[in-house]
């Protein structure tokens, strides 16, 4: 279909006249009345019938009529947003993360981001996944990595990453370590609700151990420095052990039977529609993500 033909008979159509439409956009009578009739040949139909005083739209043309300002509204809306392109983002975004991604990712965020949009600023809230779940549904966020969500159609997510977790201790380990086998050692754990808690509960609880748990703390890095003071040992994602805080060695067991995964997702809230500023962030965050969290 002739996008201008289709404008030269809206045109008409709002006339309710040849004459008047012709005037309107400056050609002669004659041509405008070939174009409509151009347009009602190639739809089978017509659109417009004269009257003494004028034109009336058909049934036919009154829906065209309606299609044809749909597309002229999404003729318009792709022309500004690709006008907008031409131009640096403006606003901030509000990027949720929990500490350990944080300690991570966070610096080249911030430096990445802030080279794709100079105009713009980010804010960067660092928090457990449950409470940056809750800032989210609450548009106290615009994007959060979260570790194990529960679902609910109010958030978009997209997986990023599903991360084994690890033995961890200042004393030598071997390679793996039975989930049956964790009885044996002394154990310094996040504290609930910490997401990484709820997964590690979720994976031992069928088994019902007598886990000797020594010690419990909000954070990873606590529980990473309770650990290199020969505290005790840890189930921790084996990210994890990139801030390793000790000057001692620390060594990894893989835990199995079952293997224990972390799932790490990029979350949105459904109701809103993503803007320029959550999309860079979104594209910076995948592959810092990728680059530091096994896939």
């Amino acid at each position: 279909m002739d996008f201008l033909r289709l404008q030269y008979f809206m045109a008409v159509a709002q006339a309710q006249s040849y004459s008047k439409a012709a005037a309107a956009l400056n050609l002669s009578q004659p041509t405008l009345s070939r174009q409509v009739q151009l347009l009602e040949a190639e739809l089978g139909q017509p659109l417009l019938e004269r009257h003494g005083r004028g034109v009336r739209l058909t049934e036919s043309g009154k829906a065209m009529l309606a299609h044809g300002r749909s597309i002229c509204a999404a003729v318009d809306a792709a022309k500004a947003d690709m006008a907008a392109r031409l131009q640096s983002p403006r606003g901030k975004v509000r990027l949720g993360l929990p500490p350990l991604v944080a300690s991570l990712v966070t610096p080249d965020v911030v430096q990445q981001f802030l080279q794709a949009c100079p105009d713009a600023s980010i804010i960067v809230e660092e928090s457990l996944s449950i409470r940056l779940r809750e800032w989210l549904l609450a548009d106290r966020l615009d994007v959060a990595v979260l570790f194990d969500p529960s679902p609910t159609p109010q958030l978009l997510t997209e997986p990023l990453a599903r991360e084994p977790l690890v033995l961890i201790s200042t004393r030598p380990l071997p390679e793996r370590v039975k989930v049956a086998q964790l009885v044996d050692y002394p154990l310094v754990l996040p504290s609930r609700p910490q997401a990484l808690r709820m997964i590690f509960d979720d994976a031992v609880e069928d088994q019902q151990l007598p886990l000797r748990i020594v010690a419990e703390v909000d954070s990873i890095k606590m529980v990473l420095s309770l650990v290199a003071r020969n505290v005790g040992c840890s189930v921790v994602p084996a990210s994890a052990v990139k801030t390793w805080p000790g000057s001692a060695p620390v060594f990894t067991a893989q835990v199995s039977h079952p293997v224990i995964r972390n799932r790490i997702v990029l979350a949105t809230p459904a109701a809103r529609p993503h803007n320029r500023l959550v999309k860079a962030v979104h594209g910076i965050l995948k592959p810092l993500m990728k680059q530091h969290f096994s896939a």
